[in-house]
């Protein structure tokens, strides 16, 4: 059995962790992080990191699905982590399976087009955007062209004071969108003269995060160290 505690359990995707761990045949959720070898920490970013540091301290493996990672901050956990051996932390910008995949298959595609942009949607009670989720795409996608030798995207704009292009994060435009109604989406867009490759993510329900949490939960201390991306715990 895995003791496993969860930070931020009476939030909404902290109240869907705690059920799935609870139906769980090999965890047990406890209330005590003495008790706990493995925590699961969906908070809102401003404490995220320092939740991430006491949690080292106290020697227990942490799942994080709080969004708002900077570089700095994952720099300042990885050398945390170097004074605390056997400790693993996993930060995953998304648990859902489909999207673990669909930002893997961007990542293969993106050296191949000669444009791509990214479109996120989530709810409008989301604090950050651009998403985590779209973040690590783009730095996956800009990662893969760079090691290609490929340029950056065709754009001919000369003014854009509104910002209507969106973000540019390493060079690769990122969009968001924040509607009633929508839960967690993302839309790779690849073009090429005369084709365009749309792969896209759909996440209806946060039950749909569930199974890439458990799987993070039982497979964080076979990984010591800091892992961003649950696709690092996959055989892909």
């Amino acid at each position: 059995m895995i003791n496993v505690t969860v930070l931020g359990a009476s939030g909404r995707m902290g109240t869907t962790v705690t059920r799935a761990v609870e139906a769980a045949a090999d965890m047990a959720l406890v209330a005590d992080l003495a008790h706990a070898q493995v925590a699961v920490e969906f908070t809102v970013p401003a404490a995220s990191e320092g939740n991430v540091h006491r949690l080292i301290d106290a020697g227990v493996h942490a799942v994080v699905g709080t969004s708002g990672w900077t570089d700095d901050a994952l720099a300042r956990v990885r050398e945390h982590l170097a004074t605390a051996p056997g400790v693993g932390v996993l930060i995953a910008p998304n648990f859902a399976l489909s999207a673990v995949l669909s930002m893997r298959f961007a990542a293969l595609a993106a050296p191949y087009f000669e444009s791509v942009e990214i479109v996120e949607l989530h709810h409008p009670d989301k604090l950050d955007a651009p998403s985590g989720t779209a973040l690590h795409t783009a730095k996956g996608v800009a990662a893969a062209r760079s090691a290609k030798g490929v340029g950056p995207s065709p754009d001919a704009t000369a003014s854009d004071p509104g910002g209507a292009r969106g973000a540019v994060v390493e060079g690769i435009h990122v969009h968001a969108v924040r509607l009633r109604g929508l839960t967690a989406h993302e839309e790779v867009l690849l073009g090429n003269p005369g084709e365009q490759l749309t792969i896209r993510t759909d996440s209806f329900d946060r039950s749909s995060f569930m199974p890439g949490v458990l799987l993070g939960i039982r497979e964080v201390a076979n990984h010591p160290g800091l892992t961003v991306g649950l696709d690092g715990y996959l055989a892909l």
